[in-house]
């Protein structure tokens, strides 16, 4: 009946929690860029490496930067390598991750979800996922289908979740000072173990997936925020030291793809919201969008999906171990 979270780089011993890995982000490598991404390169080689030697293991290929290296990486070493992205018909993230698999030769599948799709597993995404955070349900509905396409071939999975955070990928990150920009990567990087890698985590193991993260390898992350900011975000590039790191192993197309949502890049787009706009009445939200614990639902959307969390977990009455994105959390 009482849940609590284990807090990040911790564990429980006899009782007593210990935390046992907390970043190392307190000072910068003073080399120059060409040599911090050839190190960067080298150190994502090696830690993908350690999860694909020698075993048939799949990943799931948005067609974005992030998953797009974590493929390309894993590919000399796994004795067969499939690819896995899903996306409403004609969704970008379909058309990149088509041309990346082309591109390494991986085996590539792909789902193609309808609107009816998303609604039909809704609520099996929501048990699973145990959030109703709104764009983190998004983000998961694909991902859901994805996962579920991987079971039928692989036992691992590997994901690209983290290159955002630890090397400054998310658009609004280009309107922060520099002298800003390494506080908020470990402030979203601290958020990932109950948002993003929570998605990751529940689309997984509803398939009975084992999922890895290479980015989030603590030898990557303490790297990552040893590199100074400018090299980040440079003359407008987001990810500019991840992309020379990485400008020989990808095609130009991806090379440079800027930054999509998951749910965007999938296609799934505001089909969801606008659903919740019709099934949710003015009324109702209003009179309904502020919880117990002192949260407030900011859409309609996100009410949707309370309604269906209550389904399956009306018992549980402390909600503090449920990640909000920031952007909501913000709001």
């Amino acid at each position: 009946k009482k849940i609590n979270e284990l807090q990040p780089g911790c564990k429980i011993n006899n009782h007593n929690i210990v935390q046992y890995y907390q970043p190392k982000h307190n000072h910068f490598f003073e080399a120059a860029p060409d040599e911090i991404a050839g190190k960067l390169y080298t150190l994502l080689d090696k830690t993908v490496k350690q999860f694909s030697d020698n075993i048939e293991i799949g990943t799931w290929l948005s067609g974005g930067l992030d998953s797009s290296i974590i493929t390309s990486l894993a590919k000399p070493y796994s004795k067969r390598l499939y690819s896995f992205s899903s996306g409403v018909k004609g969704a970008p993230d379909l058309i990149f991750a088509r041309e990346m698999a082309r591109f390494i030769k991986s085996d590539h599948h792909e789902v193609i979800v309808t609107f009816d799709d998303m609604i039909r597993v809704l609520p099996d995404v929501i048990y699973n996922l145990e959030s109703f955070d709104a764009l983190l349900v998004r983000s998961s509905i694909t991902n859901y289908f994805a996962a579920k396409e991987s079971s039928n071939y692989v036992e691992e999975i590997l994901s690209g979740e983290g290159g955002d955070e630890l090397f400054g990928g998310y658009l609004y990150l280009k309107e922060l000072p520099i002298e800003q920009l390494h506080k908020e990567l470990i402030d979203i990087t601290s958020r990932l173990h109950n948002t993003a890698l929570q998605r990751v985590d529940r689309s997984a193991s509803a398939f009975g997936l084992i999922a890895h993260v290479p980015f989030l390898d603590h030898r990557v992350i303490d790297f990552a925020f040893q590199i100074h900011p400018r090299f980040k975000i440079n003359d407008g590039v987001e990810k500019w030291i991840l992309r020379e790191a990485m400008k020989n192993h990808l095609p130009k197309s991806i090379f440079e793809r800027t930054k999509a949502k998951f749910w965007e890049g999938a296609g799934v787009g505001e089909l969801l919201s606008d659903y919740a706009e019709k099934k949710i009445s003015n009324y109702d939200f209003n009179s309904g969008r502020n919880l117990p614990n002192g949260w407030v639902l900011n859409s309609k959307e996100e009410f949707f999906y309370y309604k269906i969390f209550l389904e399956f977990f009306s018992t549980v009455k402390n909600l503090e171990w449920m990640g909000r994105t920031k952007q909501i959390t913000d709001e």
